[in-house]
């Protein structure tokens, strides 16, 4: 079964808002794992415009399933995993003014640094992920950098799929089957939502884990956060 991480940065967007502490991110945490998700992911970001890096120290002792942090492993973002320790870090080269994550790593280019980034990680016993463009050349260079696993940018797929091409799923069918060739554990990310999610998994089975957030949080003001989620889960066991 594909898992399901909760991506919550929206969740602490609305909290930002109006200042204060509501929505509770670490209740909302605990209701996420509670309706049956099997991971939390947070992408802090240098603005903290969403999650800050104290949420991300007050969230660690909470999350009882899978955390996953995502962000540019600049200095500052490398510390805070290092002190957090959380079971997985997603490298995104995200831009500091960056609106969202918008392209992959060009994993030939940045090689010599992402092995450095890592290695330090998978010394401390971090499960590493890139952020990958669907790009099988840039599978082959990801395998040479130590990652444990690759994270597919499935915006293209989303916004081709709701297009009406649903062969736009296939060039990430073609580096799934690359990366499981390499020894690579293969996760997914970015606009996918239940209009698409099921047709995506069927067609890349190797897919090991899927972080959602601004679309889960979107359709939970329509059905509900727990209902919600339900849906994901069976769409993602179906």
């Amino acid at each position: 079964m594909t898992k399901l991480s909760v991506n919550i940065n929206k969740i602490a967007t609305l909290r930002n808002a109006r200042g204060g502490n509501v929505p509770n991110l670490v209740e909302f945490t605990k209701n996420i794992e509670r309706f049956g998700a099997q991971g939390i992911t947070v992408h802090p970001r240098p603005d903290e415009r969403h999650i800050r890096y104290a949420d991300v120290f007050e969230l660690k002792p909470v999350v009882t399933t899978e955390f996953n942090i995502e962000g540019n492993p600049v200095p500052k973002f490398i510390d805070l995993v290092l002190q957090v320790k959380p079971e997985q870090v997603t490298l995104v080269p995200d831009a500091e003014d960056a609106i969202t994550s918008n392209a992959g790593w060009d994993t030939k280019k940045h090689k010599d640094f992402l092995k450095e980034v890592i290695s330090e990680f998978n010394n401390n016993g971090i499960r590493t992920s890139i952020f990958l463009d669907p790009d099988a050349a840039q599978v082959e260079h990801a395998a040479a950098t130590g990652t444990n696993r690759i994270e597919l940018y499935t915006e293209d797929y989303a916004t081709q799929y709701a297009a009406g091409n649903k062969e736009a799923v296939l060039k990430y069918a073609e580096c799934s089957r690359a990366a499981a060739a390499a020894g690579l554990g293969v996760n997914a990310y970015y606009d996918l939502s239940l209009d698409n999610i099921k047709y995506f998994i069927e067609q890349v089975p190797e897919i090991q884990e899927v972080s959602i957030g601004h679309a889960l949080i979107t359709e939970a003001l329509y059905f509900g956060l727990e209902a919600t989620i339900e849906k994901y889960l069976n769409q993602l066991q179906s």
